[in-house]
């Protein structure tokens, strides 16, 4: 089976430092997660990194630092994980699905512009698929309406705008570490950002509400979560992060052996724009009209390949669809036209891209 993706972390790289976590008995909270939190806040350039339990936590705590309470309307992008807007639901704010580009897969600038006001109290953009487009433009308009922007960059890390990474331009920007991301420690998560008020907040909220000396006793001056990552997960990231451009470089070589070979016979790669440096966390085309995604997708995995969906409409889904009917319609385009492929090191592309034309030759 040619995978969709492969971790790229062994036992044999963590050993020594995994045997020394079990000695010391310190599972938590220690040198393990300060030095993860100290060199991904170095490789991001930004002031602050809190680590979470997923991208999940780290976007629901990012809203409710922004001030969202029951009753805000939080813009969203309408094309990705059900996340991006259940964080929404979860603190009985309003989402406001924003339809996307159907070439980038992010969210439409023009769409934005139509809907959003100072009464927003924030705005969700998704990297879909690792991509930044229009990013700038998208936290120039929040700016314009004092609405704080929060990046939801769960597939993001390491991909740049004009040479500077994904967590260093919006307000705040959320990753994920989930095992279909290039840097994965199981389940995890974490928040940048260089706005130092949002930072003390942080900070407070992922200690359970409390600062101080835990020696001399803690103060407890707010509520707060036990959102963090653990000492095991922590060194699995910190060991990955070393090589993460190296990772990069050779997804990028895939994905444009695969943009060689088959938009030749009518499938079309998502657009990156030309400031952008892309992660190729995940390698997406849309389908020709021509050809049915989902009997592709089966087709493949007859032969041996695993691929899948790329993402959901999010306005689409039975319960968003039931509660605001406010389907976007690039979305739920996309939704239906995209696919996914492998990509992971050592990947030989010939075998999927030959499944592929021989599926879309039998469908002209």
């Amino acid at each position: 089976m040619i995978k969709l993706i492969k971790p790229y972390i062994s036992i044999q790289s963590i050993q020594t430092d995994l045997e020394d976590i079990f000695a010391s008995g310190q599972f938590t909270q220690g040198k393990n997660v300060q030095r993860f939190e100290t060199d991904l806040k170095n490789y991001l350039s930004v002031h602050y990194i809190g680590l979470t339990t997923s991208a999940t936590t780290a976007l629901s705590l990012s809203l409710r630092v922004m001030g969202v309470k029951p009753g805000s309307k939080v813009a969203v992008s309408d094309y990705s994980w059900p996340a991006s807007s259940n964080v929404i639901e979860e603190l009985g704010a309003i989402p406001v699905f924003i339809d996307i580009n159907p070439e980038t897969f992010n969210m439409s600038l023009d769409d934005l512009e139509k809907k959003l006001d100072a009464s927003f109290s924030a705005v969700i953009f998704v990297d879909t698929f690792g991509n930044p487009s229009g990013l700038e433009d998208i936290f120039e308009l929040c700016q314009k309406y004092k609405v704080p922007l929060l990046e939801d960059a769960a597939c993001a890390l390491g991909s740049e705008v004009n040479d500077r990474k994904v967590g260093s331009i919006a307000d705040v920007t959320c990753f994920s570490f989930h095992p279909r991301k290039l840097l994965n420690t199981g389940e995890g998560g974490a928040i940048a950002t260089n706005n130092e008020e949002y930072a003390k907040q942080f900070k407070i909220k992922l200690a359970a509400g409390a600062s101080g000396n835990a020696e001399v006793g803690l103060k407890f001056t707010d509520f707060g979560f036990n959102f963090r990552l653990t000492e095991i997960q922590s060194l699995m990231g910190w060991q990955q992060l070393k090589n993460l451009d190296e990772v990069i470089t050779k997804r990028l070589e895939i994905k444009y052996c695969y943009i060689n070979s088959l938009t030749s016979i009518g499938l079309a790669p998502q657009k990156v724009d030309t400031n952008i440096k892309h992660n190729a966390q995940s390698i997406v085309f849309t389908v020709p009209e021509t050809v049915n995604r989902n009997k592709l997708v089966k087709y493949l995995n007859s032969q041996n390949i695993e691929s899948t969906l790329g993402t959901y409409c999010l306005s689409g889904t039975s319960f968003n669809r039931d509660k605001y009917n406010d389907v976007q319609q690039n979305s739920l385009a996309i939704e239906s036209a995209a696919i996914t492929l492998p990509c992971y090191e050592g990947l030989d592309t010939k075998p999927v891209t030959k499944a592929i034309a021989n599926f879309v030759q039998q469908n002209e």
